[in-house]
This record gives C-alpha cells, sequence and structure tokens, in this order.
C-alpha cells in the first residue's frame, strides 16, 4: 500500500469523524458551517499529506545513492560475518622476511635469459672453427642471475650478484715461469658477477669499491636486459675490460650548482687489479687506470617528440706481467679466427673510446668507436705491438610504440695482427615486449664475413650465418 493511499484513507476518517462530533448540538449547526469546517480540515491534511510524501522521496535517493559498503578495506567492528578474514590454515605460520642488518630497503632480484642458436654459432666473434673447434647448434642458458642490493641511512648501498649459467670463456693469470696463479676457468656453476660497496652522501662524489665493471665502452657499461640486440658488438667483447676488482670515484658535479642540469655531466674515475672478475690475484703491483666523461649534450621536445643526446668518451693504461689474459677475443691464429689473448710477455694495454647516442621519439640511434695499443715492456719481448679497434653503428624502431621494435647493426673490427684482417658483421633483429624489459622475446640474424679468409680461401669459407633467439625474464 502506497504512502498517498494511506493518507487519503486518513484525510477522509478525520472528515467523517468531525462531521460527526458533538463538540456543538447538530440543530445549531447549519449546512453551510458543517462544510466550511471539512474544506478547511481536508485541506490542511493534503498539505500534510504532501510534505510528508517529498520527505520519503528525499530519502529513498540518499538510500540509492549511497556508496555500496567496500569490503576490501576491514572495518573496526566486523558486523559481518563476510568482513571477517579467512580462518587460517591449521598449522600454517605467515611467511616473512626482514634485513638482518639495519638496511632501510632491501631488493631480492634476477633475471634469466634463455636462447637457441643455430647456424655458424658466433662466428661474429672470430669463432671460425670447424670439425672439433667448431661450436654446434644449441639451446642455452645464456645468463642466470640473482641479485640482493639494499640502503642503509648511512648513505651506503650494496649490491651482491651471482650468476648460475656456464661460461664458454676463461680468464687465467700465470706468473713469468707459466706457473698458474689465479683463473676462473673451473667455474661449471654460480659464480659472483658484481659485488660492491658504494657511498653515496654527495651526489658529486660516490666511492665504490668491490667487483663491478670498469667504466669504459658505452655498449659494455648498458646492462644486459637492456641491449637491443642479444649479443654485444665484437669490438665491445674483445677491447673493453669488463668486470674488475678495484675502487672507483664517480658523481655528477652539477648536481648542487645547476639542479636542473645535474645529468648534464657525470664522471667516473677508477682503479682496478686488471686481472678480470673473480680473479683476486693481482698479477704485480701495478694497477689498470680507467676514466669515464658523459655529457647530455641534448635533452629537449622536438616535433612534439621527447628527444636527448649523450656523448661520451673514455681511456685506459694498464701494466701487465707474463700471462695474464687481457681479453677473451684477440688473438689471432693462422686461419683468421680469433681466441682469448694471453701476454707471453710483460706488455703494457692502452687504449680509448668515443661514443653517441640518440633518441628521438621511437627512434634510437648508437655509434661507438674503440681502440687499444698492447705493447711489449722491458727486456725479452715475445711479441710485437699492434693496435686493435673498430666501431658499431646501432639503429632501432618501434614498429608498435613499447612492443615491437626493429632493430639494425653494422659492426667492424680490426685485430690488427694481419694484413687485411677486418671482420664485420650486420645484425637485422626484431624485439616483442610482452611486459617492457621484465619479458621480453628477441630474434637476431647475424651474417659475418672476414676479410683475412677472403684472401685466403684456403683456410674454408669467409662467410657466415647465424640466427638467435631469446627469452629474457626479470623478477
Amino acid at each position: 500500500m502506497t504512502s498517498e493511499m494511506t493518507w487519503t484513507r486518513l484525510c477522509l476518517g478525520l472528515a467523517i469523524c468531525l462531521s460527526t462530533s458533538g463538540a456543538l448540538p447538530a440543530a445549531a449547526q447549519s449546512d453551510a458551517e458543517r462544510l466550511d469546517r471539512l474544506e478547511r480540515a481536508v485541506e490542511s491534511l493534503q498539505k500534510r499529506n504532501t510534505e510528508l510524501e517529498q520527505e520519503v522521496r528525499s530519502l529513498k535517493l540518499k538510500t540509492a545513492s549511497a556508496p555500496a559498503k567496500d569490503r576490501s578495506t576491514p572495518s573496526s567492528v566486523a558486523d559481518n560475518k563476510e568482513d571477517l578474514p579467512p580462518p587460517k590454515e591449521a598449522g600454517k605460520k605467515p611467511v616473512f622476511a626482514i634485513a638482518a642488518a639495519s638496511e632501510f630497503k632491501l631488493t631480492l632480484g634476477g633475471f634469466v635469459q634463455s636462447q637457441v642458436e643455430a647456424g655458424d654459432v658466433f662466428a661474429f666473434e672470430g669463432r671460425f672453427g670447424e670439425g672439433t673447434g667448431e661450436v654446434k647448434d644449441r639451446f642455452r642458458l645464456r645468463r642466470a642471475r640473482i641479485s640482493v642490493s639494499g640502503d642503509y641511512t648511512e648513505h651506503f648501498d650494496f649490491k651482491a650478484e651471482g650468476e648460475f649459467a656456464q661460461s664458454d670463456t676463461a680468464l687465467t693469470v700465470r706468473d713469468a715461469q707459466g706457473r698458474t696463479l689465479a683463473s676462473n676457468a673451473t667455474r661449471t656453476g654460480f659464480g659472483a658477477t658484481d659485488i660492491f660497496i658504494n657511498w653515496h652522501t654527495f651526489l658529486e662524489l660516490n666511492i665504490k669499491i668491490g667487483q663491478y665493471k670498469a667504466p669504459f665502452g658505452l655498449e659494455q657499461l648498458t646492462p644486459d636486459t637492456k641491449l637491443f640486440t642479444t649479443e654485444r658488438s665484437l669490438v665491445t667483447t674483445a677491447l673493453t675490460p669488463e668486470r674488475q676488482i678495484g675502487v672507483q670515484i664517480w658523481g655528477k658535479p652539477l648536481a648542487n650548482l645547476w639542479p636542473e642540469q645535474k645529468d648534464l655531466l657525470i664522471y667516473y674515475a677508477g682503479i682496478f687489479n686488471g686481472t678480470g672478475r673473480n680473479i683476486s690475484a693481482n698479477d704485480n703491483n701495478e694497477f689498470m687506470y680507467v676514466g669515464r666523461l658523459e655529457m647530455q649534450a641534448l635533452r629537449s621536445k622536438i616535433l612534439n617528440q621527447e628527444t636527448a643526446m649523450k656523448v661520451g668518451m673514455q681511456g685506459l693504461s694498464s701494466r701487465d706481467e707474463t700471462g695474464t689474459t687481457i681479453s677473451n677475443v684477440l688473438s689471432e691464429n693462422s686461419d683468421g679466427s680469433l681466441s682469448s689473448f694471453s701476454l707471453p710477455s710483460r706488455g703494457t694495454r692502452e687504449g680509448y673510446g668515443f661514443d653517441l647516442s640518440l633518441r628521438f621519439g621511437p627512434f634510437d640511434f648508437v655509434a661507438e668507436y674503440l681502440r687499444q695499443r698492447i705493447s711489449p715492456r722491458g727486456p725479452g719481448a715475445l711479441f710485437d705491438r699492434f693496435t686493435a679497434g673498430g666501431y658499431y653503428l646501432q639503429g632501432s624502431y618501434f614498429l608498435i610504440p613499447k612492443k615491437l621494435q626493429l632493430v639494425s647493426k653494422w659492426e667492424s673490427f680490426d685485430p690488427g695482427q694481419a694484413p687485411n684482417d677486418d671482420i664485420d658483421s650486420i645484425t637485422a633483429g626484431l624485439n616483442y615486449y610482452l611486459k617492457g624489459d621484465d619479458i621480453k622475446l628477441l630474434a637476431n640474424y647475424i651474417h659475418t664475413w672476414s676479410d683475412f679468409r677472403e684472401s685466403n680461401s684456403a683456410f674454408g669459407k669467409s662467410e657466415f650465418d647465424e640466427v638467435i633467439v631469446r627469452l629474457q625474464l626479470m623478477f
């Protein structure tokens, strides 16, 4: 029954009661007076009925517009069984992790890169071996790393990262008599990559101690998970010192002088053993000295596209003893292929390089040139001085923004130990980002040719092809 019907009946009932009331004798009341009183009573009741109906409608509107109770946020008092948390399983305790020391931030992470390699596997690194020396088609766990990093309120940060995947190459340090001082050749499982402590109280001056990448080579310093191609260029692999044990200062000198342009200039300067990663022994009382300078030459918006350009330069100097392995792919064999280079006698390394990176909206371009001179020193030299160098040019374009990327790279490397011995490669690639760099698929086709082999056909074919497909997952 609606409120309107209820109040209408009430009005009629009251009107009847008033008409039959005994307040005045019936004989003394005229018909006109009774009708007048009845009309006034009905009008008053109808007015009140209208006001009550308006109040009812207002209450209904408020009730309909009120938000439903948010059950994702627990209330202070559980007034419904649905608000109560689910009962815990019998005997199951909650899982939690805490920092062992006084860190205010602790991060556990890592990544896995698994790939298939087919064709002339790693020929772009000068591996031209045939028969027993040939690298066969294979599935490969390229990298599998886990890391722990953290920050302290006392302005220290740290990282400890290790590698599960096996390596194709090894580094060895020997003395003048050929005796092995240290080696990582026996590593078949877990091994350290980055282990360092960094003091960062001042943006202008950080101090970093431990094992990490020496600041030489843009492509080498680019994290493995951020590369646009599956593998680094041959010139990078051959001439950069990669991870070393030592100390480094670095910073942004304009951080406080010009806060809006704090990234305009970044410097790095380090002193290292120079014997490679996971080798604590130094080959002598000399050290490797490495420095790098980066400048943000442009950062703006051009034609409604985010635009940035950065240039870098670096230098390296090291005095090494007999038997020190200075590169995994630098020694030139008689057939034009490359292998690891261990100094047959005492020597020095002096290197430098320049690089440029440009981003314009969906387009990226990177160019880098590296050069290194290896010279004998002291009496009893068993090798001649030579200079190795090379470059690469890499371009990429997002066909679908942040999803599908086209990549191409041209690279050239001159080992400098024989006439006409350049090794050149061209790479064509396609990258699909399922979830940014966290989950991405890379596919590369690499065509390589050797000038030395082309001039000396007796050593076999001079052109090589390889396909690498990689799946990367970060956690």
